[in-house]
């Protein structure tokens, strides 16, 4: 196409062109009025003329096509990342703190809730066990004294006083063992097990939620304090997005709405998911308002991680409307163009420059306005229009 030469059309009012068959020229160029054509078959306003041989065509890998149909939306953007509800998250401790005697964990592992993540030792536990079982044993002669008591009281054999005392003694105890049998059972020890025979000297503490571990702040041997932080446990089963849109867009947003998101490390693909929630709260400082969304397949949540960073569209609305590739819609000079097919043969191809008129854009298609302008069937230039207008 080095040959190529231009010849701009110089009247004031568009020249239509009547033509049917190309032009047996060798090389790339355009002339000044319309070329010769055998029949007169159809009615264009043109700028500029593009004649091309079939090597030409091919050599630049150029293709032709026709207006379709395709689906344009209206979007709200936002950003935000991946989050779990915070019943999925668990930072795991202890509520009486003990030297870390046994623990086998690594970041990632995954853990099954009730499984015993490390061990702690504390001779705490034992003084709480032996006086669990001396009020267990106190209780037992005090409710009996109490019924006792209770009996002889009944029928004026004792004093009111003694039989009260006998009461509140029995009752304080009471309260003691129940007292001691929680702390046991936070401890992860069954009091219903404890006997002087099997008192322990350790504890197991154990995952309340199954997941993964994402922290582990201790080590065999250090001392971990009452409700010092251990381990941090994330359940990802319920992975949903946490996205941000500016103020200006809420009244769009709709719970229902389909959402397209991207994340950061694999801009190339796209995820599905849909509006689940809409925050009624502005964010003060940023002007923004947190929208809460779902996977369309939650089979993707092994794929994505808490914290992950996601661009997404919120889609608004959806119209079909006639459209060309982008590539094939060429601007110049704050006008927008196209090449239609005039005519073609065994020798070449001729295009004729027309301007257009856009609306909307997406997905590598751009909404083409007026189209009453182009008979049914016109076929345009939608590859390579960009080397043949910009030279």
């Amino acid at each position: 196409m080095k040959n190529r030469k231009k010849y701009k059309v110089k009247n004031r009012f568009p020249i239509y062109l009547m033509v049917v068959s190309l032009l047996t020229w060798a090389s790339c160029s355009t002339k000044k009025g319309a070329p010769r054509a055998d029949k007169l078959v159809a009615e264009i306003p043109i700028e500029e003329v593009y004649e091309l041989t079939i090597n030409q065509y091919k050599s630049s890998d150029m293709e032709c096509g026709k207006l379709e149909m395709k689906t344009f939306h209206e979007v709200v953007k936002a950003n935000g990342m991946f989050d779990v509800p915070p019943e999925s998250l668990a930072a795991v401790s202890c509520y009486i703190g003990g030297s870390v005697k046994d623990i086998h964990l690594l970041p990632g592992q995954r853990v099954k809730k009730g499984e015993v993540l490390f061990i702690l030792e504390n001779p705490e536990y034992v003084q709480l066990q032996q006086d669990y079982l001396e009020a267990q044993g106190q209780l037992v002669y005090l409710k009996s004294d109490y019924e006792r008591q209770k009996n002889l009281a009944q029928d004026n054999v004792t004093s009111q006083k003694t039989y009260l005392k006998a009461e509140s003694d029995y009752t304080v105890t009471r309260v003691k063992v129940e007292s001691l049998s929680k702390k046991l059972t936070l401890l992860n020890i069954n009091p219903n097990t404890v006997t002087i025979e099997t008192i322990h000297t350790t504890v197991n503490v154990l995952s309340p939620i199954s997941g993964y571990v994402t922290q582990v702040a201790i080590s065999r041997g250090a001392f971990l304090k009452p409700s010092e932080m251990a381990i941090t446990i994330v359940n990802t089963d319920h992975l949903h997005l946490e996205l941000n849109i500016f103020e200006k867009d809420f009244a769009k947003v709709r719970v229902g709405q389909p959402i397209q998101f991207r994340i950061q490390e694999d801009i190339s693909n796209t995820y599905n998911a849909s509006v689940q929630l809409v925050n009624k709260t502005v964010d003060y400082e940023k002007r923004t308002i947190g929208i809460h969304g779902h996977l369309a397949d939650i089979k993707l949540v092994n794929k994505f991680n808490p914290g992950m960073y996601v661009e997404a569209d919120i889609f608004i609305s959806s119209e079909s409307k006639m459209s060309l590739p982008q590539e094939a819609v060429i601007e110049a000079d704050g006008k927008y163009y196209v090449l239609v097919l005039l005519s073609s043969s065994n020798i070449g191809y001729s295009f004729a420059k027309k301007e257009v008129k856009t609306g909307s854009s997406g997905d590598g298609s751009i909404e083409i306005l007026n189209t009453k302008d182009f008979k049914e069937n016109t076929e345009f230039l939608i590859k390579g229009s960009f080397n043949l207008i910009t030279e």
